[in-house]
């Protein structure tokens, strides 16, 4: 009787559901809008696309939940530990009686999303290796065709072909035209990269954009961009903005150039790079050949004074005139031999035959004659004694060749020749009854 006049005195009687719908009224009535802090715990990823989290702080801890539509736009990875604060709305959820944040916006304490999004995926790919050093690909010395992966209206291109132009590079320009911000400009990038690198005439590419904020150059950190220029099989220049800005791209790239112009003058670089050392090369030839040829001279000059030559001068010089006679006689000779023969055709066919046999026993003559000189002239070149090994005396300071060995005095000063250089030798004693024939004979016991 006392607990119902209590539960008279107290009003009426909620269920459960009404109960909860009363607190989800006042307090989403109450908080339509606001922004907490805090810690980033109990994370978890659905299958759905949706991420349901709780916010704590040293005390306590709210439920949160975002929606895929939610999550697909934030430009970082969600990670436990991590301090955010979230824009969103107080909700209860029902079945539960459990209230909770749903969560519109959310961005890092203390750093810019975008900013905390370039430093995660930059350390993502370092680990896999997309920067190594190794895996950077060489520019090709004379490229024929650049392909440039770019805005058709932006500066950027325009300063690469002006620098182009004015180092005079006679190259071929292929330019894909892609949108280099706003949504869809990574996909459309990724896809120019994968098709420039499909064609076997593009040598070089070059990827790139002006200036602008973190947000305008924000399509050259997209995962996509990076994991286009890994794969793609030509040599790629990132070229994004001003000397200050660095993207992913440039760290992905096989070389980073800090403007566009700067990216054309690389590629010119290497040609004329090349143009250079090629003409050292050519210099240093040259005066290679200057050196070997004038060894080869100071060596003829050498032999043309060596003394086994200068006495036998003259009698050169008199056997060179009678060659100049021989081959005059013969050159006669041969004249006097076809008029006779013009002659000898208006005759008879029948003594051509005897005419040419004469004709060849002339020639053979005066060549046996010819053979016969030269042979002669090598006998008496002293060079040839000299190959041989056998040495050349003189005497008189090098004026009288020795020819028997009465001609020499002890204590006598004389000069021996060999076919490269001299000595000058004192005489100590002379023997002229020793004969050379005992040098070589052959002792007792001794085997041939």
């Amino acid at each position: 009787m006392k607990e119902q006049n209590n539960r008279s005195q107290s009003g009426r009687i909620y269920t459960v559901t009404e109960i909860t719908r009363l607190i989800k009224q006042e307090l989403e009535s109450t908080f339509p809008l606001i922004w907490v802090e805090g810690e980033i715990v109990d994370l978890t990823y659905a299958h759905s696309g949706h991420v349901y989290l709780a916010l704590k702080d040293e005390k306590c801890k709210l439920e949160a939940v975002i929606w895929r539509s939610t999550a697909q736009k934030v430009p970082f990875k969600l990670e436990s530990g991590l301090q955010v604060v979230c824009k969103g709305q107080i909700n209860v959820y029902e079945p539960r009686g459990q209230y909770q944040l749903i969560v519109n916006a959310v961005e890092p304490k203390g750093i810019g999303a975008l900013q905390l999004a370039f430093e995660q995926l930059k350390e993502k790919l370092n680990k896999e290796g997309l920067f190594a050093p190794e895996v950077k690909k060489k520019l090709p010395l004379f490229p024929k065709k650049v392909g440039v992966v770019t805005s058709p209206r932006g500066a950027a291109i325009v300063d690469i072909i002006r620098t182009l132009e004015r180092r005079f590079a006679k190259l071929h320009i292929l330019i894909y035209p892609v949108r280099v911000q706003g949504e869809g400009a990574a996909e459309e990038i990724a896809e120019g990269l994968e098709y420039l690198g499909s064609r076997p005439d593009v040598d070089v590419i070059i990827v790139g954009r002006g200036g602008g904020s973190m947000e305008d150059l924000w399509a050259f950190n997209e995962e996509i961009v990076a994991r286009a220029i890994y794969a793609c099989p030509i040599p790629v220049i990132s070229a994004v903005g001003h000397e200050p800005d660095f993207t992913i791209s440039d760290f992905v790239a096989d070389i980073r150039a800090s403007t566009p112009s700067a990216a054309a003058e690389m590629v010119v670089e290497k040609e004329q790079a090349f143009e250079e050392w090629i003409k050292n090369l050519e210099k240093r030839m040259n005066h290679h050949m200057k050196y070997l040829l004038q060894e080869q001279k100071n060596s003829v000059l050498s032999l043309v004074h060596h003394q086994a030559f200068q006495n036998f001068k003259l009698r050169l010089l008199n056997l060179s005139q009678r060659i100049d006679e021989l081959e005059a006689a013969a050159g006669k000779s041969i004249y006097n031999m076809r008029q006779w023969i013009v002659e000898a055709k208006s005759l008879t066919v029948l003594y051509e035959e005897k005419i040419f046999g004469s004709i060849r026993g002339t020639i053979q003559n005066l060549k046996g004659l010819w053979e016969k000189l030269s042979v002669e002239l090598d006998s008496l070149s002293p060079l040839s004694v000299l190959r041989k090994g056998y040495t050349l005396c003189w005497k008189d300071g090098g004026q009288n060749l020795i020819r028997q060995v009465d001609e020499v005095s002890e204590k006598e000063k004389i000069t021996v020749s060999f076919l490269k250089g001299e000595l000058d030798c004192f005489v100590q004693t002379v023997d002229r009854n020793k004969k050379i024939e005992s040098r070589f004979t052959i002792r007792k016991g001794e085997k041939r």
